[in-house]
């Protein structure tokens, strides 16, 4: 019976932590819009988290690992619908989800998204993140251009070629329109989702 003390202990140290990091990435997150990355310091975020910069460093060594981690939650929701994606039978309705979970997500997250692209040539573990990302999403286009009819291959005029194209083309459009407004990121979809379907043969 002892023995239950201590994993009873280490339970609660582990909810007890996850919310101290839940409180630090949300804090980071707020930070980049009322601050943005270069302004904002490791006490900026302590503070705002409601702890010591001691304890933020039990956590994360350094202002870029508490961004990097931000980057990986927010990304992992972007692997999710990438998943999603390549497993969906019906190309038409893939694309659409694809896009509608794409402007969804920068409409959360576009600040975040935005400082992980900045920062991919310069902090080598974001730019690890966000290639691994992009072959995801590459993963998961050349899946529904292929279901669509498209000839498998990296030729220029085959699935997966055609697949990193759209997936860079898009990471362009909507880091420009998360810039300007939800209208603009609603309308960034639907023109990506309009070349995605021309490249995949379904328009009408």
């Amino acid at each position: 019976m002892p023995g239950h003390h201590p994993a009873r202990s280490r339970r609660t140290t582990e909810r007890k932590g996850d919310v101290r990091e839940r409180a630090i990435l949300d804090t980071c997150e707020v930070l980049l819009a009322h601050k943005g990355y270069d302004a904002m310091t490791v006490g900026d975020i302590a503070q705002g988290a409601g702890i010591t910069r001691g304890t933020l460093y039990f956590y994360f060594g350094s202002k870029q690992e508490v961004v990097a981690a931000l980057v990986a939650r927010t990304v992992e929701h972007l692997w999710e619908r990438s998943r999603a994606t390549a497993e969906s039978d019906e190309p038409r309705q893939a694309v659409a989800t694809a896009m509608q979970r794409t402007v969804d997500l920068w409409n959360e997250h576009g600040l975040v998204m935005r400082t992980a692209i900045d920062l991919s040539l310069t902090v080598p573990e974001i730019g690890e993140l966000w290639s691994h990302t992009a072959d995801l999403f590459i993963t998961a286009i050349t899946a529904v251009l292929e279901r669509a009819g498209v000839q498998a291959g990296t030729e220029p005029e085959q699935a997966s070629a055609m697949a990193r194209a759209l997936c860079w083309m898009i990471e362009r459009t909507f880091y420009h329109a998360s810039q300007e407004s939800r209208e603009k990121l609603q309308t960034a979809s639907s023109t990506c989702e309009h070349i995605w379907l021309i490249a995949a043969g379904l328009t009408d």
